[in-house]
Order: structure tokens, then C-alpha cells, then sequence
């Protein structure tokens, strides 16, 4: 389940949700938060985003840097549901499928390397085991 800092209830998302689902068809309602205990990492000018529903992971992580205006030494986690990196490739229909709260938007967090706590020095075999063998390239988002 997501945690949003908008104090509205339940019941009040899941409404706006199937008002924007309606006229919308095509978009996907996200909420990108800052995680609480960042230090490092601007915070965002909203919050709610109608994506489309094509568009690839990779393409919406460069709106986003593009909004904290990130340098391309700057890197970022964004988490889905506070937990999960999601492959670069999937559209965000996907992320939806996949990830959707029971409110109806996707929940996602931004973070530096920070949130991880400790160093982030792992060997690749650790990373492998840890996220899976192909998803290593993607765990760091930067500009390059």
C-alpha cells in the first residue's frame, strides 16, 4: 500500500482516481515523493503526475530529473511502493498493472543513495542476487 503525505482519505483518492481514469483513459495517475529522510536531493514542484500510459520507465525517470533540474553527475533511486526498482523498459501501463495501490494511483519515492543506508559498494554477483541477473545497469539513474 502507498504512503502519501496527502491527508485525504481513501475513499476521497479512489474517487479522483476514477474521475481522472474517465476522462483520462489513457494516463496513469503517479504521486512522486521525496523519502522522507532525504538530505541531498531537491524537492519536487509536484507531486501528482498523468503519464502516459507508453511512455518507458526510462522516459519518465528523465522527466523527473528534469524537474529536480539534476546535474549528470547527480544520480537517484526512484522506488515504486517504497520497495521496488523497476525495470527501465516497462511502460508505466506496467508499473500500473503491477503496482497500482488500492486507491487506484502508483506510489513512488526518490531518493539519493542515502535512503539505502551503509556503502553501496556491492560487487555485481551481490547485486545480481540481490535484483536479478540483467537489472545491474539499471540500479543507478544517472544521465549518461
Amino acid at each position: 500500500m502507498g504512503v502519501s503525505r496527502f491527508p485525504v482519505d481513501k475513499a476521497t483518492r479512489k474517487e479522483e482516481v476514477a474521475g481522472i481514469r474517465a476522462k483520462f483513459p489513457s494516463k496513469i495517475p503517479v504521486i512522486v515523493e521525496r523519502y522522507q529522510k532525504e538530505k541531498y536531493l531537491p524537492p519536487l514542484d509536484k507531486t501528482k503526475f498523468l503519464v502516459p500510459q507508453e511512455l518507458t520507465m526510462t522516459q519518465f525517470l528523465t522527466i523527473i530529473r528534469s524537474r529536480m533540474v539534476l546535474t549528470a553527475t547527480e544520480a537517484f533511486y526512484l522506488l515504486v511502493n517504497n520497495k521496488s526498482l523497476a525495470s527501465m523498459s516497462v511502460t508505466m501501463a506496467e508499473i500500473y498493472r503491477d503496482y497500482k495501490d488500492e486507491d487506484g494511483f502508483v506510489y513512488m519515492t526518490y531518493a539519493s543513495q542515502e535512503m539505502f543506508g551503509g556503502s553501496l559498494l556491492m560487487d555485481s554477483s551481490k547485486l545480481q542476487q540481490s535484483f536479478g541477473q540483467g537489472s545491474c545497469k539499471h540500479l543507478l539513474l544517472t544521465s549518461s
